[in-house]
């Protein structure tokens, strides 16, 4: 499977020999893309602090790449050491590298995969199977809508189930698309918010042209009574505000019962958000750490260290001497670096005193 991985150290990994090694190779593997990684500790012999310092970055990483970093054939010195420091119940350890394999396969992405290759499915076949009646079919008038057509005062006829089911596909619709759609990086997931807003946007697609149907009046009323809400919350990635759009039409698409191309709709749209992700190069992110010590001797050197042993792009901004001394650094971060770690390893030089990182100004 693409980004699945198996490494076999064949050294003890302690310091001063393979354990760095080990750990910028982690890394670096990481970093391009390779998230599901097995490790084989077989022929692993010793293991001391800076061995599972690599297995623990590893860990973090993948995990938030949303991939997954597992243990095979854990001989008992690793284990024994892994219990010591408290870290046995942290990784997925087995017993053989063929198990770690097959767990390692990302089995909810298939289930995920295979249920919204059902719904598609099912969506095309009830749209070209039973096109008059999704269509509303069967109203006094032949609306096509929820509500029969607007004669004076007389009371509209529902089909309560055949409009239900429109609502139900406009929300699984709308499921279908936001999992597929939310980032592979943990470090700035999709807002619970924004996630909900996209399935309820798609099933108010549905419901608005089930009461629409074909009344010109109801058209407007409903523009109108859209018109005095006002959403507040920023959208900052315009790919996000392009997705929200198209699952209204998705959901409009379910509201006139034309399930095929509702089908069709979210297939296309997710294989087409599946094969820009694949192709899309992840962008470096641009973040200010201020550094602050304890004097006025700051240890540039090992701070500069710390950024090129995990690849990072740097520059130095500016130099407080108020207060404390501190230096600010513009840093250029991919998606193999994560800021808890980067910020373990700057307290861990001596003399820092605190690590901070924010988004820079802009202007």
């Amino acid at each position: 499977m693409p980004g699945r991985l198996l490494l076999s150290p064949r050294e003890p990994l302690v310091a001063g020999g393979a354990a760095e090694a080990f750990e910028q190779q982690l890394q670096q593997l990481l970093r391009t893309g390779k998230a599901n990684l097995v490790v084989d500790l077989s022929d692993v012999t010793a293991i001391d602090s800076a061995g599972i310092r690599g297995l623990v970055r590893g860990h973090t990483t993948a995990q938030r790449l949303g991939g997954t970093l597992r243990l095979a054939a854990v001989p008992p010195v690793v284990s024994d050491t892994l219990a010591v420091a408290h870290l046995g119940s942290v990784f997925d350890c087995y017993d053989s590298v063929e198990a770690a394999q097959i767990a390692a396969w990302p089995w909810q992405k298939i289930a995920v995969g295979a249920a919204g290759a059902a719904l598609c499915a099912a969506l095309v076949g009830s749209g070209l199977r039973w096109p008059e009646t999704l269509a509303g079919l069967g109203t006094a008038t032949g609306t096509g809508g929820l509500f029969a057509a607007d004669q004076g005062d007389a009371a509209p006829r529902i089909h309560p189930f055949i409009e239900l089911s429109k609502l139900v596909a406009a929300l699984l619709i709308g499921a279908l698309v936001t999992w597929v759609h939310r980032p592979a990086s943990h470090e700035r997931p999709v807002a619970r918010s924004m996630a909900h807003a996209q399935m309820l946007l798609c099933m108010a697609g549905a419901l608005m042209m089930i009461v629409i149907g074909n009344s010109l009046a109801r058209a407007f009323g409903v523009v109108g009574a859209a018109s005095i809400i006002r959403f507040r919350t920023p959208v900052d990635d315009p790919k996000d505000v392009t997705i929200l759009f198209i699952l209204m039409g998705l959901g409009m698409a379910s509201g006139l019962g034309a399930f095929a191309v509702a089908g069709l709709g979210t297939a296309f749209l997710c294989v087409a958000l599946l094969a820009l992700d694949q192709f899309n190069e992840p962008e470096a992110r641009l973040m200010a750490v201020e550094i602050a010590t304890e004097t006025r001797e700051f240890p540039s050197k090992q701070v500069e260290e710390v950024f090129a042993r995990n690849q990072i792009v740097f520059e130095p901004r500016e130099i407080s001497q108020g207060k404390k001394f501190a230096v600010l650094y513009h840093t250029w971060l991919d998606q193999g670096a994560t800021i808890d770690d980067l910020s373990a390893q700057l307290r861990g030089i001596p003399g820092i005193t605190g690590v901070g990182w924010e988004q820079p100004r802009r202007g």
